[in-house]
């Protein structure tokens, strides 16, 4: 489903992106796909994350889409007045620099609330109040600090999740605050400062496992050898040597799968009839289960594993992603021409929102921008001229064309 402009939940709604890395570009993405109008004010020469390589390379393709750009130079007094007036037109602004640095640019909370006093004001940080606010923090700062990296790796050696999802998460979190702030300013036409954070987002998610030892009495256990709450809840090998994992996480999936993988005595034997029961006979049907699928193809075991209703996965790579069927089927990879590093120019398919709204999956509007693509058609909708522009232009105070220069980091 492909939505014209005006018919996205978020049509009408101007933000404005002072943002680098992944966290706050990836809370201007989302509210981009769902229709809000981002523009994304970078130094002259563009943002530096445009420029990165290695695991880094991909953070600006992913989550920039759906955005304009315009450079601005941040550190002169015309340009600070350039983004001043965007920011006075804006329902939303985005900001993930460290603690102090939009302020030192005039840009912070109080000044911002002054000139726009119905602006939501989304600050993502390290940390939330505390002492610890002052702190430079990263996605993977937050994993060992809060707990994830532990419960990822083994006992001795902590490792972080395969992908930044605290940077994803704490950005999502922001967009949810900024969304309910959005929804009170319709009420009371008030502004509000909302943040999000790195650490407190761990936190949130390992609120599990802090949980389950309350209720246990002992420490959970890294995901590495924890103990299953189910019996089968394991990877597996097909006889070509592929890795499957299957989870079997009911009674009544219990008998299907039984009864699917012609397991007769498992099925008869009362003592396995209930799932704690069969959690303490493990490794009784463990090795009984990892011979069978070792026995078996791997599109036959991965037939009749649907055909019985069970949970089951091939262990697939990131790359594998770009030709899965069902990614593929409806919308769930976006085309994208990539406009940095040594291939840009090129285009690929990259995850659309994981959200269906009318049936359908949110699109591309605008491709990735080039660094200060839209600087002329920015500033015409905030009132300046054209020979207004030309000289802002000219002066090298904005830029449409990337050229190094300063930053606001």
């Amino acid at each position: 489903m492909q939505q014209s402009a005006d018919e996205l939940p978020l049509s009408g709604i101007r933000v404005i992106e002072f943002t680098h890395m992944v966290m706050g570009p990836s809370a201007g993405m989302i509210l981009a796909d769902l229709g809000a109008e981002v523009i994304k004010i970078e130094p002259l020469g563009g943002d530096k994350t445009r420029r990165l390589q290695g695991s880094g390379a991909g953070y600006f393709p992913m989550y920039n889409r759906n955005k304009k750009s315009i450079c601005i130079d941040l550190k002169s007094g015309r340009g600070r007045e350039v983004a001043e007036r965007l920011a006075a037109g804006a329902d939303i602004l985005i900001e993930n620099f460290r603690p102090g640095a939009m302020d030192r640019l005039g840009f912070g909370w109080e000044a911002m609330r002054k000139a726009n006093p119905g602006l939501i004001y989304c600050s993502l940080k390290g940390f939330l109040s505390g002492p610890f606010a002052h702190r430079t923090a990263l996605d993977e700062v937050a994993q060992m600090m809060g707990g994830l990296a532990y419960m990822t790796g083994l006992p001795d050696r902590p490792m972080r999740a395969g992908a930044s999802v605290i940077d994803v998460a704490g950005g999502m979190f922001g967009v949810i605050a900024a969304l309910a702030a959005l929804e009170r300013r319709r009420r009371s036409g008030r502004g509000e400062l909302v943040t999000g954070s790195l650490f407190e987002t761990t936190a949130f998610f390992v609120g599990q496992h802090m949980a389950q030892q309350a209720v246990t009495g002992e420490a959970a256990l890294p995901m590495s050898i924890r103990r299953s709450a189910w019996a089968i809840y394991d990877i597996f090998q097909c006889r070509e040597g592929e890795k499957v994992f299957v989870g079997v996480v009911s009674d009544t999936q219990w008998r299907g799968f039984c009864e699917e993988f012609d397991l007769a005595d498992f099925a008869a034997d009362e003592s396995l009839a209930q799932n704690n029961a069969r959690v303490r006979q493990r490794d009784r049907i463990l090795p009984e289960v990892e011979r069978m699928f070792a026995a078996l193809g791997r599109d036959e075991m991965l037939a009749r594993l649907e055909r019985c209703g069970v949970a089951f996965a091939l262990v697939n790579k990131p790359a594998d992603l770009f030709d899965d069927p069902h990614l593929n089927a409806a919308g769930g990879l976006l085309p994208v021409s990539l406009r940095d590093g040594e291939r840009a120019g090129s285009n690929t398919r990259l995850p659309a929102l994981p959200i269906e709204w009318g049936g359908g999956r949110f699109g591309i509007r605008h491709d990735l921008p080039a660094a200060g693509e839209h600087c002329r058609e920015i500033l015409a909708a905030a009132g300046f001229s054209e020979p207004e522009s030309a000289e802002l232009e000219r002066l090298g105070l904005v830029r449409g064309e990337p050229e190094s220069g300063n930053s606001a980091e």
